[in-house]
């Protein structure tokens, strides 16, 4: 991977920042593009058949019969720049797939899932009329679950990457 430039965390969280709501195929390989990585539009769809990244989500486009786009979630960028760091080291697709990185597609599924489930209830609670004093028990139980949520989320990721790190440690042994 000589004359590859793989994204720093700065970076990633810029990106994450920037764009949480999604990205498009083909803008996520142009930010690899400049750092000459190699990632086509094939080898990008076979990571997403093989579970190593997210799949995209239809989202419509504003305006009269402008149909929809594919929008992969942004973590997608960082899950590319981890898959081209494993590879560089030597880890193979299969390698990689059977790594954490399969484990972090259903993890950033249940994330997705807590957040949306909470933010329907926000929704509810800004639509319905409540009593002050009931109201602000339900927004601060809601505020509670959230970081209950936040924290099992973290957890699971946590023992993900000590179950991948022994995982790739075999590997490496082998």
């Amino acid at each position: 991977m000589e004359g590859t430039r793989l994204l720093e965390p700065e970076e990633l969280e810029r990106i994450e920042r920037d764009f949480a709501g999604g990205l498009p195929a083909r803008e996520i390989l142009e930010i690899f593009r400049p750092r000459g990585v190699q990632l086509s539009e094939a080898t990008f769809r076979k990571y997403v058949q093989v579970g190593l990244l997210p799949r995209s989500r239809r989202v419509g486009r504003k305006g009269k019969h402008q149909g929809s786009r594919g929008l992969y979630p942004v973590e997608s960028v960082r899950r590319i720049n981890a898959i081209k760091k494993m590879m560089a080291e030597g880890h193979t697709l299969e390698d990689i797939r059977r790594s954490f990185l399969i484990h972090r597609n259903h993890i950033d599924q249940l994330e997705r899932a807590f957040s949306e489930v909470f933010e329907g209830f926000q929704d509810q609670l800004g639509e319905r009329a409540f009593g002050t004093e009931h109201r602000r028990t339900l927004e601060e139980e809601l505020a509670t679950l959230r970081s209950r949520a936040q924290e099992l989320v973290r957890d699971v990721a946590r023992l993900g990457s000590a179950v991948s790190a022994h995982q790739d440690e075999k590997l490496q042994s082998q």
